[in-house]
């Protein structure tokens, strides 16, 4: 699973502090609080600033919030950092924590990870969720302070235990991982889990994949079912690729292919190139859709562009074949030799055809040979078979039959028949 690292946003505005203001700025910040509330933001920022200007924290903060979210006033992170850092120097954890964010951002400051680390720590100290987790993400990541797993682990887990969704996925990942904490699945899906009951969709995701893979918790495809359902109903397109394939292999759900289609195809549109190609072989094989090779060649060539050598092999073979696509030798050559360069064994043995053939390419038995070898050496049989013929006639290598005798066989211990059948013919003339 993939460690996800989310920085929280700014903060609310205008939270009053607890027990009774000081006189000097009461009036004001109970003024600004009410026009909030009747969301007259120009007079709440206005209030606020009188408040700010007399030294009150609460209010200074607010202010920030202001102008980090352009409420009442322009949009001015500058002033955001001003008035956060005011309140910040006052000991005040929100603006701390929001100081950090603006330092992490790089908005209305030089962009600075060792100061970001340093308001997130003050605000961190005092408990402040969001700062805990923040300061968790960078010694994940190692910025700002030297990389640090189990420093990761423990500002994840103050957060995650004040109920921060994305600290508690966070420290499932660490668990997952075996990152500053011992590797244990349990405790892995026990925090996934906690972040997914909150709806966090790339935690949903995991925990399906969790059950699916039977880590930390019994395997059980219905529950991965359930998860990813969660995760892919807001979105996710790993979840969405995923529920698809349980579709289409009817794991923890009734096989349904219509419904498989279905998932590939909004993990698709949203570029997942497995669910392209996926979608694509459904309408190659008619599965849940109608059978229709133009959109077969369509969905193929978008995941085939993305570099996904299965892809490539099958638009190969729509361009050999005319299917879907004008029937074209030079683009089947051209997209078996994207897949082949990837080391896709049955674009190998094609490219090595092509060769061979003379379809697509100038017909070159050594390069005919140089493919069929490399499919060959992965166990693929036909290439084996193939290499065999080359050796026994001397196309492309060196005439050498016991070497052909030798590939024959390692064809027909593959269970290629016709290996078998070429292995005997040669034994039986003493080769």
């Amino acid at each position: 699973m993939n460690l996800k690292l989310c920085l929280a946003s700014i903060g609310t505005a205008f939270c009053l502090l607890a027990g009774t203001p000081s006189s000097a700025w009461a009036g004001a910040l109970e003024n600004a609080k009410a026009a909030y509330d009747a969301k007259n933001y120009s007079e709440a920022a206005k209030w606020a600033k009188i408040a700010a200007e007399q030294g009150a924290a609460v209010a200074q903060f607010n202010l920030g919030v202001s102008y980090a979210n352009g409420q009442g006033v322009r949009q001015d992170y500058q002033e955001a950092a001003k008035w956060y850092r005011k309140a910040a120097e006052q000991g005040y954890a929100s603006a701390q924590s929001n100081l950090g964010v603006l330092y992490d951002n790089g908005q209305g400051v030089r962009q600075d990870y060792q100061e970001a680390a340093k308001w997130y720590r003050k605000a961190a100290e005092q408990g402040a969720a969001v700062a805990q987790f923040n300061l968790g993400v960078l010694y994940d990541s190692g910025q700002g302070v030297r990389q640090d797993y189990q420093e990761a682990a423990k500002w994840y887990r103050k957060a995650a235990e004040q109920g921060d969704a994305v600290a508690q996925f966070n420290l499932g990942v660490l668990y997952d991982n075996g990152q500053g904490v011992r590797q244990d699945y349990q405790e892995a899906a026990k925090w996934t889990r906690k972040a997914a009951e909150q709806g966090y969709a790339v935690a949903q995701f995991n925990l399906g994949v969790l059950y699916a893979k039977g880590q930390g918790v019994r395997q059980d495809y219905q529950e991965a079912a359930k998860w990813y359902r969660k995760a892919a109903e807001q979105g996710y397109a790993d979840a969405q690729f995923n529920l698809g394939v349980l579709y289409d292999s009817g794991q923890g759900v009734r096989q349904d292919y219509q419904e498989a289609a279905k998932w590939y195809r909004k993990a698709a549109e949203q570029g997942d190139a497995v669910a392209q190609f996926n979608l694509g072989v459904l309408y190659a094989k008619g599965q849940g859709v109608r059978q229709d090779y133009r959109e077969a060649a369509k969905w193929t060539r978008k995941a085939a562009a993305q570099g996904a050598a299965a892809a490539q092999f099958h638009l190969g073979v729509l361009y050999d074949n005319g299917q879907g696509v004008r029937q074209d030798y030079q683009e089947a050559a051209k997209w078996y030799r994207k897949a082949a360069e990837q080391g896709y064994a049955d674009a190998q043995f094609n490219l090595g055809v092509s060769y061979a053939n003379g379809q697509g390419v100038r017909q070159d038995y050594q390069e005919a040979a140089k493919w069929y070898r490399k499919a060959a050496e992965q166990g693929y049989a036909p290439a084996q078979g193939n290499l065999g013929v080359l050796y026994e006639q001397g196309q492309g290598v060196r005439q050498n039959k016991a070497v052909a005798k030798e590939w024959f066989g390692k064809a027909c211990d593959n269970g290629d028949q016709k290996g078998c059948d070429q292995y005997r013919r040669l034994n039986e003339k003493g080769f």
